[in-house]
């Protein structure tokens, strides 16, 4: 029986569950040599399907961290790829650059054309120095707002997809002006009339992801984080400790099911046991049938309804209703 395990560097709270692959692929090779082993590898795969389950229905908020950065966990371009075998890259922010960092493009979603843009991290160390590990230069930004702007002039919708540290913080990226970059993509998804559907599906980190995530609709994936700084960052200033981590993730309410209930996100999309990396097509087509469900609702609003919806939705964010002291 195979296991995902062995396709998926194991986790460090996935320790156990890797422990007991290894003890049942041991005895496996030697099952042809004695039959008798059957019973104590059918029991072994018992357990470990019992252990699996309980872990992965007991996470800690770092566990949901560790889950969201794997490195083997699904991009943009394998949710587009599987989405639409034909979909069609564009490139270019039209000032001379293109940011491998940022993906966009035209894809189908079901019966729906839109505009779709994400991040990307890349997955070999080439790829993933060419992308500065998912954070986008000002060219990426600057590629994303000219298909925000695409999209508003065909009528199109706009998805995107969000696995981001953040926007890139290099000497580079500040004197192109990155934080102009990242407020003007805040200030024109604030104001476009075509409905806007954000994914977070792994990291969503700081402005960065801000930057592609003011939607009518905010969904994120079961194992996928989002917040205003790192956890790493957020230990550093409020412990001056690397060794609070946990404690930063656990204080910040950055997993899915947290931020669902603070009202922030509209929607956690289930990934299948272990993660979205043990298995691309489950994530893909949970993820589309969300998406086409969202789509329907939203293409019922007229475009000035649309952005109202899209303002009304981030002014709510955060908002408190005082009361008297009794």
């Amino acid at each position: 029986m195979a296991l995902t395990e062995k396709k998926a560097a194991p986790l460090e709270f996935e320790q156990p569950l890797a422990l007991l692959a290894q003890q049942i692929e041991a005895l496996e090779k030697q099952v042809a040599d004695n039959p008798e082993l059957d019973k104590d590898i059918a029991s072994l795969h018992d357990q470990y399907n019992q252990l699996k389950r309980s872990l992965y229905t007991n996470l800690r908020a770092i566990d949901h961290l560790a889950i969201a950065r794997h490195q083997q966990r699904p991009y943009t371009r394998d949710y587009f790829s599987r989405w639409d075998e034909e979909w069609i890259e564009l490139h270019g922010d039209r000032t001379g650059c293109d940011d491998p960092a940022m993906v966009t493009g035209l894809v189908r979603i079901g019966d729906f054309k839109v505009v779709a843009i994400g991040t990307q991290k890349g997955r070999v160390l080439r790829d993933k120095q060419l992308c500065n590990f998912g954070m986008p230069q000002p060219e990426g930004y600057r590629k994303a707002m000219r298909l925000f702007k695409h999209a508003e002039k065909f009528g199109l919708p706009i998805v995107t997809l969000i696995d981001t540290p953040g926007a890139y913080p290099g000497m580079a990226a500040e004197e192109h002006n990155q934080a102009q970059a990242v407020a003007a993509n805040l200030m024109e998804l604030a104001g476009v009339t075509v409905p806007v559907i954000a994914v977070v599906t792994g990291e969503g980190g700081s402005g960065g992801a801000l930057a592609i995530g003011v939607a009518n609709r905010i969904l994120m994936l079961e194992h996928s984080v989002y917040s205003v700084i790192s956890p790493e960052g957020c230990a550093s200033i409020l412990w001056r400790s690397n060794d609070k981590v946990a404690e930063a993730c656990q204080a910040m309410k950055m997993t899915a099911r947290e931020i669902l209930e603070l009202g922030v996100i509209d929607q956690v999309v289930e990934e299948p046991l272990g993660g979205a990396h043990h298995d691309y097509d489950f994530v893909a087509s949970k993820l589309k049938q969300a998406l086409i469900g969202q789509l329907e609702n939203l293409s019922k609003m007229g475009p000035a309804e649309i952005r109202a919806d899209r303002q009304a939705k981030f002014r709510k964010i955060g908002a408190v209703i005082e009361t008297a002291a009794v």
